[in-house]
């Protein structure tokens, strides 16, 4: 009995198989963050951010390679585990493009969403640099500290343009601009209405006695004097 409670104990899980679930927790984020990037940047208003949205997809392109090496130091395919977390985070992302889409608040909410991303990543980078040491994976340890040392630097540029006014001025700027072309699309449309509408009630309106001299004016002319009379 002693025997068979031996064979059929499970494995115990080592440092290692953590290691590499981690691995590939982490793998499969950065994949999902890849397509994801570049709906940020298209729904950004603010130049500085979509640049840096932009900028950062080239990185994290290089972070899926880094993770490939990973793998393949330690003999295994590159392989992906379906990460709630990030899928969370990138979910929570949508919902503010949809729901702040056109209003002041739009880019904030991107910055914000982003970070949180940023603040995983970091967490889960620093985590596998802290356990490759560990391990004795010297060449692991230079590849995510390469990684971990880009997603500082963009949480912290995320950080300064979220707490300067220009991300809210951007923002403004771009209102104005599209008010305004609205407001001047408008104008001439109801300028156009009024010069139609008003000319022919004034026609109508004109007496019996004064019919003769408003023909001998062009329709146009007479719409734009009634125009100005009422302003």
């Amino acid at each position: 009995h002693d025997q068979e409670r031996e064979i059929t104990r499970p494995t115990e899980k080592t440092l290692d198989d953590l290691f590499l679930d981690t691995l590939k927790d982490i793998y499969y984020a950065e994949r999902q963050i890849v397509k994801t990037l570049p709906k940020m940047a298209a729904a950004a208003t603010s130049p500085d951010l979509k640049a840096g949205f932009e900028k950062h997809l080239e990185e994290t392109e290089r972070h899926v390679e880094r993770l490939e090496k990973v793998f393949e130091l330690m003999g295994k395919s590159p392989r992906g585990k379906t990460c709630d977390a990030i899928l969370g985070i990138i979910e929570e992302g949508k919902s503010i493009i949809e729901d702040f889409k056109g209003t002041a608040a739009l880019d904030a909410g991107l910055a914000s969403s982003a970070q949180a991303v940023e603040h995983y990543e970091i967490a889960r980078y620093g985590t596998l640099k802290t356990w490759a040491a560990q391990l004795g994976m010297t060449e692991a340890v230079r590849l995510f500290d390469a990684t971990l040392q880009e997603e500082v630097a963009t949480d912290e540029a995320l950080s300064r343009l979220a707490t300067t006014k220009k991300l809210h001025n951007d923002r403004w700027r771009a209102m104005r601009a599209n008010a305004s072309h609205r407001a001047t699309r408008s104008s001439a449309s109801g300028i156009h209405l009024r010069r139609t509408f008003c000319g022919e009630r004034a026609l109508r309106r004109l007496s019996t006695g004064v019919h003769m001299a408003v023909q001998s004016l062009g329709s146009g002319d007479w719409a734009l004097l009634f125009a100005g009379s009422r302003d």
